[in-house]
C-alpha cells in the first residue's frame, strides 16, 4: 500500500459534487423560506 502514489486530481468527485450542490440548494431554500416567514409575521404583528 505504501509503493502506491497518490496522483492529485485522480479522484472521481462526481458524488461529492452532487451532494454539495443538493446542500447548497437545501441551505438556500430554507433561507429563503425563513426570511418570508420573518416578513410575514413582520407585517401581520406589524
Amino acid at each position: 500500500m505504501a509503493d502506491q502514489k497518490h496522483e492529485h486530481g485522480s479522484m472521481d468527485v462526481s458524488v461529492q459534487e452532487k451532494g454539495f450542490s443538493s446542500f447548497i440548494s437545501i441551505v438556500s431554500r430554507s433561507s429563503i423560506a425563513i426570511i418570508v416567514a420573518l416578513v410575514l409575521l413582520y407585517l401581520i404583528n406589524g
